[in-house]
């Protein structure tokens, strides 16, 4: 058993029957090694054969030392927020598309878990986003982000008017279908498909994309990490017709000439990676550079 970690939760994608092969693998491994395992409830309930521990999310977060999550960069993110004051390492095995979160291929699941088990295996931090939109008489509602926070159009096909401030500077207002403000580790996400650049996640910085812009000059801006983003609605805009959207899942409504008040949360997420962890070979290998394609 290792030393660094002795219970270990388990998270996967709800409703997906193809992690139940992996979870029954994963589970095999941690109890010939001795560990202690909680996989969360509702997995359990879909799983006959499981005969190991359950527990709910929460109490996964409270009792674990490592939480594996087993489906794609959606399922990740989902855990990240779920977990992220409990300060729990997580790690990341691949069931879905790109994987740039959940690095670890079934395929090479077992020599991977172990060496990580064995304690050879990489750790870095990536920060969170705290979203708060105020509801009058001082109360607010909040919703964290991984990725992003994205202020968007929400049910007509037509551009919003906003302001937007740094630091209680003002930036500039601009007309246009929403703004995405991503972490390093959001760069590879929405805010790259709106032309935002790739941010090295060991950056304390943050990107601010526009989408589809009426004013062509309006360009991605990165600002440090640190920065207190504000965004106001204004103009002709009505709020009703604009959400906010953390990680593309929890949204927040804001009211006309309320602030949408954007700054890193207060705790951070560690990501566990195999030994030898490249962000260089994993961009690389996720978005194929450096093939030679032949059209035909």
């Amino acid at each position: 058993m290792s030393a660094t970690f002795q219970a270990i939760g388990l998270l996967a994608r709800h409703q997906d029957p193809s992690v139940g092969e992996t979870i029954l693998q994963l589970g095999s491994i941690l109890r010939d090694r001795g560990f202690s395992i909680l996989l969360e409830n509702k997995i359990a309930a879909q799983l006959d054969s499981w005969e190991l521990g359950s527990a709910t999310q929460d109490e996964i977060a409270r009792n674990s030392d490592l939480v594996i999550v087993v489906g794609g960069d959606g399922t990740l993110l989902h855990a990240a927020r779920s977990m992220a004051d409990h300060d729990v390492p997580l790690l990341g095995i691949n069931l879905g598309r790109l994987g740039f979160l959940t690095d670890i291929s079934p395929d090479n699941m077992c020599q991977a878990l172990n060496e990580i088990l064995d304690g050879k295996y990489e750790e870095e931090q990536r920060f969170l986003l705290k979203a708060e939109v105020g509801q009058g008489g001082g109360s607010s509602t909040s919703a964290t982000a991984f990725n992003d926070v994205v202020i968007h159009k929400w049910n007509v096909a037509r551009m919003i008017e906003f302001e937007t401030y740094v630091d209680g500077r003002f930036v500039e207002t601009q007309r246009a279908d929403g703004l995405i403000i991503a972490t390093p580790t959001g760069s590879t996400a929405y805010a790259l498909s709106g032309g935002g650049p790739l941010l090295d996640p060991a950056l304390n910085a943050l990107v601010m994309v526009p989408i589809c812009p009426h004013t062509l000059s309006n360009r991605p801006i990165v600002v440090g990490g640190d920065c207190e983003i504000d965004i106001v609605i204004c103009g002709r805009t009505d709020p009703n017709n604009v959400r906010i959207t953390c990680d593309g899942d929890s949204s927040l409504v804001s009211a006309n000439k309320e602030r949408i008040h954007i700054r890193k949360h207060d705790h951070s997420i560690r990501l566990i990676h195999p030994a030898g962890h490249d962000h260089f070979n994993l961009l690389r290998a996720k978005l194929g550079w450096s093939e030679h394609r032949i059209n035909r």
